[in-house]
């Protein structure tokens, strides 16, 4: 009942209770009456019957109100998980279990090449002086002996001649030796003066070996005198690090870096970092494969040959060696290189087809059957690959039912949502 409605009501009933006063002026019912007092009685009491029927007409609308009034309808949010995908013919999509077998621990770690440390020789110059010539570049080749370097030194200069003045002073001694022995044996010079020559030679003979020495560690060759330092190879190798360029000064051993570093390639290292958590499933003598990232279609074999025994304090890794032989040259220092390392103890691992397991967005991601024809995608935490069988760390237990060929389901799913 509106308000429309009430205002009717109680128009009616008013008019109704105007027609009874008239009706009973009429008819003389208050005829016995006062004339002023009577119609004015008569009157009130119609308004009050009035005012109680509106009164309980009032309280009926409020009453029919309240029993008529519904709870306003709430909205309700209709959650949609995109995770979830239901397809229309489930029988097409093959279904494989999760199991376990006892395989190898498997793990996966990225790495370095870099040179034998044992077979790496860093080659200085101990006289300094500016470059006169550069005889190799970074990357070559070069034989034992062969020249590195030709240096302009001061320093071999001053050398070659203290080497000639310690010679001339030891041909001088010699001399005088000579003379004093041939005076004493006819009696002519004293015992004591032929000590003093002998003693004379003998100084002269050290100070020209010293000489020598010094001019050959230089680089000199007393044979023939020059200022130039040929800076030659120790060792044969591969030159994998130069700090030096043409016509560059060089400073004295004490304040300048190793010119040259040359390294024996024949055998090399693979140094991995492998993470604290995975440490333990390593071991000295554990085979490994190694795979480079410029050829991804060859496989080196090694074993595990040092296991750091120091944590790195911001990576929280510790390096893993590997010893390869490098004999067609393949591994070049600087390469990236993927490490895999099997454990020789086996141990109950969880395993799927690798058909089951799809790649996307760097993640693993395999669908499980929910129901009939609906199916769950998770992500999972992949191990090693053996045979065919795709080991899983987490995200699946044993039992449950897998897409065999996830690529094909995913691929089918996003057909049927078009």
């Amino acid at each position: 009942m509106t308000s429309q409605a009430i205002y009717l009501l109680s128009s009616r009933l008013s008019s109704r209770a105007a027609k009874a006063v008239q009706s009973a002026d009429s008819c003389g019912a208050v005829s016995a009456l006062p004339p002023v007092s009577a119609p004015k009685l008569f009157a009130a009491r119609i308004r009050r019957s009035a005012a109680l029927l509106l009164g309980l007409a009032l309280l009926a609308f409020s009453v029919a109100c309240s029993n008529n009034t519904k709870a306003a309808p709430t909205k309700q949010e209709i959650t949609v998980d995109p995770n979830l995908l239901t397809v229309d013919h489930p029988e097409l999509f093959q279904t494989v279990k999760v199991e376990t077998r006892d395989l190898p621990t498997e793990l996966n770690a990225n790495g370095t090449v870099q040179p034998d440390v044992n077979k790496t020789i860093r080659v200085t110059s101990l006289g300094s002086g500016r470059v006169a010539d550069l005889k190799v570049r970074l990357g070559d080749y070069v034989k034992k002996g062969q020249v590195l370097l030709v240096i302009s030194s001061p320093d071999l200069a001053a050398a070659m001649g203290d080497y000639h003045k310690a010679s001339a002073d030891e041909a001088l001694a010699r001399k005088a030796l000579e003379r004093a022995q041939l005076l004493y044996s006819r009696g002519a010079l004293a015992q004591k003066d032929l000590e003093v020559a002998e003693n004379a030679d003998a100084k002269a003979i050290s100070d020209q070996k010293t000489a020598e020495t010094r001019l050959r560690i230089l680089g000199g060759d007393p044979a023939h005198p020059s200022a130039m330092i040929e800076l030659r190879a120790p060792v044969a190798g591969t030159i994998v690090e130069q700090n030096v360029a043409g016509f560059e000064g060089i400073k004295s051993l004490d304040n300048t870096p190793n010119l040259f570093t040359i390294a024996d390639l024949s055998n090399v290292w693979v140094i991995c970092d492998v993470y604290e958590n995975d440490i333990g499933d390593v071991h000295i003598g554990d085979p490994a494969e190694v795979r480079l990232n410029a050829l991804p279609d060859r496989v080196f074999k090694g074993s595990v040959s040092d296991v750091s025994r120091v944590l790195d304090p911001n990576t929280r890794a510790a390096k893993v060696r590997i010893v390869l032989a490098n004999r067609d040259g393949a591994f070049r220092p600087g390469m990236f290189a993927v490490a895999t390392f099997r454990s020789r103890k086996q141990k109950p691992h969880l395993v799927v087809p690798a058909t089951a397991i799809m790649r996307l967005q760097d993640k693993d991601w395999i669908f499980r059957k929910e129901t009939a024809n609906s199916f769950r995608r998770l992500e999972v935490q992949t191990a090693g690959l053996s045979d065919g069988l795709q080991q899983i760390r987490q995200g699946v237990k044993v039992g449950d039912e897998l897409v065999a060929n996830a690529l094909a389901f995913s691929a089918a799913a996003s057909e049927q949502g078009k």
